[in-house]
């Protein structure tokens, strides 16, 4: 038996892992998701703005050339260039053109060029059953949390929390992006670390906060954007989810203001495990007995007694990991592993 149709019989191909089970009695935690279909090199990918203007136009090309360099080809939204005020245009123009990508049979993907902030604004003129019908990956991070969010708790449909279109597009983010859409071995994402020169490995490096395995749905993003959903339709539902969290620029005070809002919300009560990501300059600014986010991690999260860690490879990096927003996973806060459990795309 050649090594593909081995793995085929244990079910391993396309992203699943065997760790799933269910009795006769059990609810199927995949019976209300919608993967998406599979994408190929050669097909087409849909570039769109949903958030913030980009002001350097070198960004286009970079997005334009760097989706070229993975084998796609590519459509730009139509108001992809547009501008209104510190947006990509209007609320109406931004999520037209994601409607568009959704409802054009050529495109197979799509792809947000950045982030910055205004994509909680387009939520209610989303059309979520175009959406639903049309089930293609989406990717993006930071601001497109918002967006990730909603079409999670609206349709099920599982997106792709990494590297905007201009970002960094570096070996292990391609890695990274041909391992999750085209490769056919089990997905695990493990940070990578090295010494250097240094003695010891200080980058990347994990911390275990309370040991253990978990196995949930993976939801969340950034925290800024997820927090200020709370309350509204599109905030998704945690229930034994494993959620994973990343942020920039934030002092820690705010940090506790939004792990604060998690915990009346009662999602931090729901979940069964935790992640937390990387929290770029996110240091005290000063004063008297300012909170570190350390601290803040210990506050909130060991009280709950399920498994965690915090420094995996996401967020605000140049190297980061591309999570399946929705999919099932199992995580490992000892070894600092998210494994994917399920198959992620439709054939």
């Amino acid at each position: 038996m050649d090594k593909r149709h081995f793995l085929k019989s244990l079910g391993l191909l396309a992203g699943t892992a065997p760790f799933l089970s269910f009795s006769p009695s059990a609810k199927n935690p995949l019976a209300d998701v919608i993967l998406p279909k599979a994408i190929k090199k050669g097909d087409t990918v849909g570039i769109i703005s949903p958030s913030a203007a980009s002001a350097d136009r070198m960004e286009f090309t970079y997005a334009k050339e760097a989706m070229e360099a993975l084998g796609f080809q590519v459509k730009l939204g139509q108001n992809l260039k547009n501008r209104l005020g510190h947006l990509a245009g209007t609320d109406e123009e931004r999520a037209g053109d994601l409607n568009a990508m959704f409802g054009d049979p050529e495109v197979k993907m799509v792809i947000c060029i950045r982030g910055g902030s205004g994509a909680a604004r387009i939520l209610p003129l989303l059309d979520y059953e175009l959406i639903r019908k049309n089930p293609k990956p989406l990717q993006g991070y930071s601001d497109i949390t918002a967006l990730h969010s909603a079409i999670q708790s609206q349709t099920g449909l599982i997106t792709f929390h990494g590297p905007n279109g201009s970002g960094s597009w570096n070996s292990f983010n391609v890695k990274q992006f041909e391992k999750v859409f085209f490769g056919t071995e089990p997905i695990v994402f493990k940070n990578e670390t090295s010494k250097g020169d240094d003695l010891v490995a200080k980058g990347n490096r994990i911390q275990t906060l309370t040991g253990g395995k978990a196995k949930g749905k993976i939801l969340g993003g950034n925290l800024t954007v997820l927090t200020a959903l709370s309350g509204t339709p599109y905030f998704p539902d945690f229930q034994d989810a494993i959620l994973f969290i990343e942020d920039i620029g934030e002092d820690p005070y705010k940090i506790d203001r939004m792990l604060s809002t998690l915990k009346l919300n009662g999602t931090l009560d729901k979940i069964k495990g935790f992640v937390f990501g990387q929290c770029s300059d996110c240091t005290p600014s000063g004063g008297y007995g300012a909170f570190t986010v350390d601290q803040l991690l210990d506050h909130y999260i060991l009280p709950l007694k399920v498994p965690a860690y915090s420094g995996a490879m996401i967020g605000h990096v140049s190297r980061q990991f591309i999570i399946p927003v929705g999919a099932q996973v199992e995580m490992d806060a000892d070894l600092g592993t998210i494994t994917v459990g399920q198959r992620l795309f439709q054939s």
